[in-house]
């Protein structure tokens, strides 16, 4: 095992030849860094637009986790929050109550739009006269 990585597997993953060049190793990781953060940040963008926001920033933080130890950690938090909630989802008492509320919603908004038209009546937009 590399010297710069502990015990739990952390730290870079750089080439050997990188990182015996301290030079080379510290421009490596300002590459790594900066094209990280371009991923990053296209994901921040992509959150409000139609695609995929979160699994580009997950994807940059998986480019930042190939260099640095806090986005190895941040990772495997995620990783294991995900894995968490993916197991409670798969609970059959979890699976009956969110189908119960889901169920309960669609009535609800259901019966607020029978009101609506049985008080404004129903206009089709293409019936409406200029």
């Amino acid at each position: 095992m590399d010297a710069e990585r502990d015990e739990n597997g952390l730290g870079s993953r750089a080439p050997g030849f990188v990182k015996a060049s301290r030079p080379l190793h510290l421009s490596w990781r300002i590459g790594v860094f900066a094209v990280g953060l371009a991923v990053v940040v296209g994901g921040v963008i992509l959150l409000p637009l139609p695609g995929p926001g979160w699994l580009v920033i997950f994807g940059g933080m998986a480019l930042w986790a190939t260099e640095f130890v806090w986005a190895q950690r941040v990772l495997r938090w995620t990783k294991r929050t995900v894995t968490e909630a993916a197991h409670r989802a798969a609970d059959p008492r979890v699976r009956r109550r969110n189908t119960v509320l889901g169920v309960a919603g669609v009535l609800v908004v259901g019966a607020l739009v029978a009101l609506y038209v049985a008080h404004f009546g129903a206009v089709m937009p293409w019936s409406i006269g200029g």
